[in-house]
């Protein structure tokens, strides 16, 4: 994947990076100056509440909401933690045979106990940070892991004679057999020193975490991890992507003072931008980034995908629109499911869609053909940091996917419910808020004295019952020998309106009523 390269975007209060190949905006990272992201910062806590039913606690971080403490995030002698790192290869140890000698909540933490914990994801919606005892820290090459003896090689990292070099060199260099590490992508033929000098560095970082700890009550933050532009320089700058450049002057030499301590060789690789049009215009990004928000996302070939995301899960929907194909209809089907592949991993990892996902690819008759489009999913989520586990592809043409939840999708960070709709998605017809006010008239008609009804609603309501319904309105007037008067009011929500009686001179009755939907 040559030719990536990392955008960043500071010159406002917003901080976006930007990973982009050809021109093609892959993933993107915001941080607004009040939202700053915690995950990975380290927080001396207090345990607020135990939940033997769920098997988990809440601990108060000193942040609004206390986080949540599962289980099996607890450190003890007697638990080894699964390693879901992205870059770890799976080699740690396996949980099966433990899951049976699993020590409860309430034989792990108490109320009151005080707790050195890791945020492990953000809060997300109304749910609280879930936070780990197990501790990580990540360095350029290597990750340290105080609470676990294992040493991993990234999955990435696929020479079998590397591997093996660098997980010896590791195992020699670390001080602490009950401690381990994670050997990152970026570690493949660096030499021993630098190996040795990123260790150094994170046992002395954690030392003094601890030491920090034994002086400090909780709720207390001990650690913060770097801000979002040197995490990802972190993180993210590597083989594949290899060059970063950046709209401010100040921000351009932090980041060479950060790149000449832990990452020398990419110091040539870093370069500022010092035009007037807006970095993001430069490249193209905030058209795609707008498109990313769409609900709808079309194929070169003409057939499209539609997106939707719930509380529950996400459904994307492949549909072939304007797509005829040229000899079958089989063949069109399956030409556009496989197109479909390839855009359904660019959407998941761009919009950052995490949890459950369930695509719904167009039925095609050929068992051959809904393998080779399971394949293709599969090759094409292949290149995605975030873990993804795909279920096979059933005979409707349904796949069940699941991937890993790290932040708030760009969805939820970018937007927020229309204040409308609230969030529906929809508003009543017009037709229907006329058949209730006739009906609400019907009903509030019992209750008035008036010899008249006034009826106050929205302008486009209050024109379709004065011109379509008015035949409607007339019996009704007969019926309940009152007469009806409708009042447009342009304040009023389209879905809201008010009934109430009045007498002749429109004047309220006594008796008054309110109807909303």
């Amino acid at each position: 994947m040559a030719g990536i390269t990392l955008v960043i975007n500071v010159d406002g209060p917003q901080r976006r990076v930007a990973v982009v190949e050809n021109s093609n905006l892959l993933e993107l990272y915001i941080e607004s100056p009040e939202e700053r992201g915690i995950v990975g910062h380290i927080y001396k806590g207090r345990v607020v509440r135990v939940l033997p039913g769920m098997q988990a606690a809440f601990v108060d971080i000193g942040l609004d909401r206390t986080a949540f403490l599962y289980v099996a995030d607890i450190w003890s002698p007697d638990i080894t933690p699964f390693l879901d790192d992205p870059d770890c290869s799976g080699e740690g140890p396996l949980q099966e045979d433990q899951a049976a000698a699993k020590p409860s909540i309430e034989d792990l933490v108490t109320e009151g106990q005080e707790l050195v914990v890791q945020v492990a994801k953000e809060p997300l919606g109304t749910k609280g940070a879930r936070v780990t005892t197990h501790v990580t820290l990540p360095g350029r090459h290597v990750v340290f892991m105080p609470t676990v003896t294992h040493v991993g090689v990234s999955r990435r990292i696929t020479d079998e004679q590397e591997r093996r070099r660098l997980k010896d060199v590791v195992e020699a260099l670390r001080r602490d057999e009950s401690t381990g590490y994670i050997i990152r992508t970026v570690a493949e033929e660096q030499s021993s020193a630098k190996l040795a000098a990123d260790m150094n560095f994170l046992t002395r970082l954690w030392e003094q975490i601890q030491h920090k700890s034994q002086k400090t009550p909780a709720p207390a933050k001990l650690h913060a991890d770097l801000d979002l532009v040197l995490r990802s320089i972190r993180d993210l700058l590597g083989n594949d992507l290899d060059r970063c450049v950046v709209d401010s002057l100040a921000e351009y030499d932090r980041i060479k003072d950060f790149v000449s301590t832990f990452m020398p060789r990419f110091t040539n690789n870093i370069d500022v931008y010092e035009g007037n049009e807006p970095i993001f215009d430069v490249y193209g990004l905030e058209t795609q980034l707008n498109r990313a928000l769409e609900r709808r996302v079309w194929l070169k070939s003409g057939g499209y995908l539609v997106i939707d995301q719930t509380e529950a899960l996400t459904a994307i929907d492949v549909n072939t629109g304007r797509f005829v194909g040229r000899r079958n209809l089989e063949e069109t089907i399956t030409q556009t499911n496989l197109e479909a592949c390839h855009e359904i991993a660019v959407q998941v990892r761009l919009r950052n869609i995490g949890g459950i996902i369930v695509i719904d690819f167009i039925d095609m008759m050929k068992d051959a053909n809904r393998q080779k489009v399971w394949k293709t999913l599969e090759e094409a989520l292949a290149s995605d940091r975030v873990r993804c586990h795909i279920s096979k592809i059933s005979n409707l043409g349904l796949v069940e996917m699941t991937r890993k939840r790290t932040r708030e999708s760009l969805i939820h960070s970018l937007t927020e419910p229309c204040p409308y709709c609230e969030g529906r998605g929809f508003l009543k017809s017009a037709d229907t808020i006329c058949n209730e006010i006739l009906r609400g008239v019907r009903k509030e008609s019992t209750y008035e004295s008036g010899n008249t009804i006034m009826v106050e609603c929205h302008p486009d309501v209050a024109e379709i019952l004065t011109q379509i319904y008015h035949q409607e309105a007339d019996e009704l007037e007969k019926r309940l020998g009152k007469e009806i008067i409708v009042r447009p009011d342009p304040r009023r929500h389209r879905e809201e309106f008010e009934i109430r009686g009045t007498d002749h001179h429109g004047g309220p009755s006594p008796q008054q009523g309110n109807s909303t939907p």
